[in-house]
């Protein structure tokens, strides 16, 4: 999640998947699990206007500061993280292959 702050999402994506999918690989889990959870902390670009094009352009139009992208962000990116944590693990649980 912090990487796709800087980067773009597909490249903040591109860079962890083969981390998330390696890992549970080697310890003999499935990693659908990690592997979504990569996908939807790539598309969490919520505290800066540098990871997403659309918040660029909104933090240009509107005139913002990035401090009100971070009082605005950090709240939405922290709820937005438990609720596809909890989703992810209900809906795929990690289970051993």
């Amino acid at each position: 999640m912090l990487l796709t702050e800087l980067v773009t999402n597909n490249a903040a994506a591109a860079l962890m998947f083969p981390i998330a999918y390696s890992i549970p690989v080697t310890a003999g889990y499935d990693p659908m699990t990690f592997v979504l959870a990569v996908t939807f902390a790539a598309s969490t670009s919520f505290i800066s206007p540098y990871g997403y094009q659309t918040n660029l352009m909104v933090f240009n139009a509107g005139q913002y500061k990035l401090s009100n992208f971070v009082k605005a962000g950090v709240p939405v990116s922290i709820a937005f993280s438990c609720a596809a944590l909890t989703a992810i693990i209900y809906f795929y649980p990690i289970v051993r292959v």
